[in-house]
């Protein structure tokens, strides 16, 4: 391989791949980038084997076609520190060379032939199923749904976020037990029902690659996300999720429309003495007042509003689990459902929803 590309192309991509290197164990393929030259293109892979990614840049100058392998966390810093302009790319002899001008590096190099079938890597195939949904809602969503589920749960299908796909419309959602987070979008039909589970890792590389359009595809192991840059793929979470629509109440005594920034002021106000906040709703607003485990402190402020409510109702609840979910919302007002004080409470807006487990107070 002899090859000149564009710096700076190639240096957005190799800060993107970042992620999808193996950081601890240089001796391992996974740490390296895999190089093949197709046409006028550069094709690029990496994996740490639960998640993968691939793109393509253009070759200003193909003298020579070939494949390589190359460290991803020592050539990012190198061609950062390269000037704007080209750069060429030199295999010989298992190694790897990077020159611009009068600068060159040597670096070492994996068989790149073995790259393929060490780490097995995924492709799209004719038998997974597309998803016809809006990026910026697939984007939106999983971020939506993602905010509730539990990094550090023992239940492995609570780290993650389900993507419940029903006829014409799909689900996400998220839980860690305590509060679950649900968005609902319309689809079209694909003939089937299927529920999988997308990691928390995944969802965090896909919202920072994909905006723009692009293709979602899946199967019982795998989803695949596809744009006209970047092939994204991440490993399934192998697990049943709970039934979390028998979590959902199905009616509420009380339903009340509230401000989102003023209740946000009142929480912050709060928090630092306690997260965990008892708020009273009446017919003249909210009384706000931090549950401090210290006697001796206290902290209280009010939110003066019309509320239509009859008889007065207090919740207690972690006050992080509500600034979540107002931080996720555009709406400059949210809807809170309620039934009795020791029961979980929904916040609502459109298809967004977060039902909370209250606390004692």
């Amino acid at each position: 391989m002899k090859i000149t590309l564009n710096k700076n192309n190639f240096e957005i991509i190799l800060n993107n791949f970042q992620s999808f290197l193996d950081k601890k164990d240089s001796s391992q393929i996974t740490s390296h980038i895999y190089l093949e030259t197709i046409e006028n293109k550069l094709l690029l892979k990496a994996t740490d084997y639960e998640i993968a990614i691939q793109s393509k840049i253009d070759i200003l100058q193909n003298l020579e076609n070939g494949i390589a392998t190359i460290e991803g966390k020592k050539i990012l810093p190198i061609i950062k520190q390269l000037k704007d302009g080209e750069v060429t790319l030199e295999t010989k002899d298992g190694q790897i060379f990077v020159k611009q001008g009068k600068t060159k590096f040597k670096l070492s190099s994996f068989n790149a032939a073995e790259f393929n079938d060490a780490t097995r890597f995924p492709e799209i195939s004719d038998s997974d199923i597309k998803i016809n949904l809006q990026a910026t809602d697939f984007i939106e969503s999983i971020k939506k749904a993602a905010i509730a589920a539990d990094s550090n749960n023992h239940r492995i299908e609570l780290t993650g976020t389900l993507l419940d796909v029903k006829d014409y419309h799909c689900n996400f959602v998220g839980s860690d037990t305590k509060r679950l987070a649900i968005i609902r979008q319309n689809t079209q039909s694909i003939g089937t029902q299927i529920s999988i589970i997308i990691p928390k890792r995944a969802i965090m590389e896909i919202a920072k690659l994909f905006y723009d359009e692009f293709e979602i595809y899946f199967s019982s192991t795998m989803l695949f996300i596809k744009s006209q840059n970047y092939t994204f793929s991440t490993k399934l979470i192998n697990g049943k999720y709970p039934d979390y629509e028998k979590i959902i109440p199905k009616e509420f005594k009380t339903q009340l429309k509230l401000p989102k920034n003023e209740i946000i002021e009142a929480i912050k106000l709060m928090n630092p003495l306690s997260t965990n906040v008892k708020i009273t709703f009446d017919s003249n607003g909210l009384l706000f007042e931090a549950m401090s485990s210290e006697e001796l402190e206290s902290a209280s402020t009010q939110v003066e509003i019309p509320l239509n409510i009859t008889e007065s109702i207090t919740l207690g609840t972690n006050s992080r689990y509500i600034l979540d979910f107002l931080a996720l919302i555009h709406s400059t007002e949210f809807e809170i459902l309620i039934n009795e004080a020791n029961m979980p409470f929904m916040l609502k807006d459109e298809n967004y929803s977060t039902i909370i487990m209250p606390v004692l107070c």
